[in-house]
């Protein structure tokens, strides 16, 4: 039987090195801020925002929230993000989406400096993710996918991992960073034939299709890792992931829990890109010397 890797301990860990980058980063008169950028007042949007507010002040990040009726037009939306971008108190950009339907997400992508972009929405940092350039941000959810198997000493390196989902918020990044980690990588979708068969072949099987409880135990290799992105609600309204735990867990080696797995460690994740953007807006690995 596998055990639930939980993603609290590798939060705690890794908020530990922050807190201590941002000590060091005080002591040069430095102090990394976050600027979240959330138009109206979705539901999720605003659970996310106090998880990641509350992160950055446990490390010790400056956080600010600038919040924008639904009905903002895009030109005054864009003048808003190069105020942002010109701002040098301000380090990480986040900005929430989906937008309402008169802001061109297509057209907004490009308006955000790469360099402040801290969750991967500039094609820039999509392009350095492929091209596995140290300088880009990759998006949080991904990244937090590799922290916790670096945490749990999962071996990538030719290891075969299979990602459920081509979305460009988890899918397909998470398959970059895992080949960056030199694993395997097979995508499966929703034209993929005998879905089963190919991740039955998966050590590591990442899942984000947001389909409650859509993976069971055929889907398993014996002794995987399974890493569950998804977050739904089940038929009595509980949260749950897109894996069926309880059936999975006897053939994997272990399987992070939803709620308590990936998500526990995304604002972490979050605060360490707001570090990085500001140790590298501030001459680079130089700054701690």
């Amino acid at each position: 039987m596998g055990k639930i890797i939980k993603g609290k301990i590798v939060a705690d860990a890794l908020n530990e090195k922050l807190i201590s980058e941002v000590e060091i980063l005080k002591k040069k008169g430095i102090i990394p801020k976050l600027l979240i950028m959330r138009v109206g007042s979705n539901g999720s949007d605003l659970a996310y925002e106090k998880g990641a507010l509350k992160k950055c002040k446990k490390i010790g990040i400056l956080s600010e929230v600038r919040e924008f009726p639904e009905t903002i037009p895009q030109d005054e939306f864009i003048s808003e993000i190069k105020k942002a971008n010109e701002d040098k108190a301000i380090n990480g950009i986040l900005i929430f989406r989906p937008f309402p339907k008169q802001l061109n997400e297509n057209l907004i992508k490009y308006e955000i400096a790469p360099d402040k972009d801290v969750d991967c929405f500039s094609p820039v940092n999509v392009a350095k993710i492929m091209e596995k350039d140290p300088t880009g941000f990759s998006p949080c959810t991904p990244s937090a996918v590799i922290e916790i198997l670096k945490y749990y000493n999962v071996p990538m390196k030719g290891r075969r991992a299979v990602v459920i989902g081509r979305s460009m918020v988890v899918g397909k990044p998470v398959a970059m960073l895992l080949l960056n980690e030199n694993a395997t990588v097979t995508i499966c979708h929703s034209k993929t034939e005998d879905m089963p068969s190919v991740c039955s072949q998966a050590d590591i099987l990442v899942v984000g299709i947001g389909r409650a409880k859509a993976v069971n135990s055929q889907y398993i290799k014996e002794g995987a890792a399974v890493i569950d992105v998804g977050i739904n609600t089940d038929e009595n309204g509980n949260l749950c992931g897109d894996v069926d735990t309880e059936d999975c867990i006897e053939k994997s080696s272990m399987i992070t829990p939803v709620p308590g797995g990936v998500g526990s460690v995304t604002t972490s994740i979050l605060a360490k890109h707001v570090i990085k953007a500001c140790r590298q807006q501030n001459g680079g690995d130089s700054i701690y010397e």
